[in-house]
């Protein structure tokens, strides 16, 4: 992670920033026994109580399970887990392995009453997909509080910006190539976050030397195979970003397209297995595409 905080203030912020960042991390991370997710995951079926935050992130990433038709799932680590994305030890799991995991994932069987936290035995929560972003919604929040007007927090990749850089111009992004180094383009932006994801940022190749990606489709638990290569999502807030980049990723361009129609909110730009370039037309003057890929046909989403 890297925070970028200007002012007379600033430094101080950045450590009160990097100070929450580690508390959030000790609620949420599945790996620490003491974690509120932890916690949860070993329960065995009883009820836990969780903090307020905890119980917050997680109605987030529930609701955004739902708008999504479960494209996003948090009861997804399972099978993550299996195809050894979170280990690194990378497999290719058989058909009858994913359908036993698959059983053990369904967001609709977790319950969240206040603070306490009831779901099936053998299921496990991550908040992964939504936990970037919903921390960078957090230290923007802190910065602000602490008189910081102007900041660039990349949070593992993750970009959250508090205001305009300190010359009062827009902030310039560059967009990941995902077919290869570099930058695709660059997107002027302010006042909120840009979220990408795509298979590109972690694979492994099998044995059959296929590449295997890390994002799962929750309905199969394959790699989800959408035509889709990049997604990057443009909204006020964190955690909305994070959480549509990985479901909109899952459904694939038109499914995208009349998500966006129907919910506004947020802009996206996509980029197909095709070398094609799709974005919502809240953006259509803020990117520029690099010149060597001047050839890439860029198509805009009307409402």
């Amino acid at each position: 992670m890297t925070l970028t905080a200007y002012g007379e203030s600033a430094e101080a912020a950045l450590t009160l920033s990097e100070d929450r960042i580690k508390e959030l991390e000790a609620l949420w991370s599945t790996t620490d026994e003491n974690s509120d997710i932890y916690k949860v995951n070993q329960s065995g079926g009883t009820r836990k109580e969780v903090s307020e935050e905890t119980a917050e992130i997680l109605q987030f990433a529930l609701d955004m399970a739902e708008e999504t038709n479960g494209s996003l799932d948090p009861t997804i680590s399972p099978v993550v887990t299996a195809w050894g994305f979170i280990s690194g030890e990378y497999h290719i799991p058989t058909e009858n392995e994913l359908t036993d995991l698959l059983q053990n994932t369904d967001y609709e069987k977790v319950l969240l009453e206040e603070n306490f936290v009831t779901m099936p035995d053998g299921m496990q929560l991550d908040l992964g997909a939504v936990g970037k972003g919903y921390t960078g919604d957090i230290i923007a929040e802190l910065l602000k509080e602490q008189g910081v007007t102007s900041a660039l927090l990349d949070i593992g990749g993750n970009i959250q910006m508090v205001g305009r850089k300190p010359d009062g111009s827009r902030w310039r992004l560059g967009i990941q190539n995902p077919f290869g180094e570099g930058s695709l383009g660059v997107l002027e932006s302010e006042e909120g976050a840009v979220v990408t994801s795509g298979n590109y940022e972690r694979y492994f190749i099998g044995e059959d030397g296929k590449q295997y990606g890390h994002i799962i489709d929750p309905s199969t638990g394959y790699q989800a195979e959408s035509g889709l290569v990049s997604v990057s999502i443009i909204a006020k807030e964190g955690k909305l970003c994070d959480a549509l980049s990985t479901a909109i990723y899952v459904m694939g361009l038109d499914e995208a397209a009349e998500y966006w129609k129907d919910n506004g909110g947020f802009e996206m730009l996509l980029v197909t297995d095709e070398n094609e370039i799709y974005l919502t037309e809240g953006i259509e003057d803020d990117f520029t595409l690099n010149e060597k890929f001047s050839d890439m046909e860029i198509h805009v989403i009307t409402q």
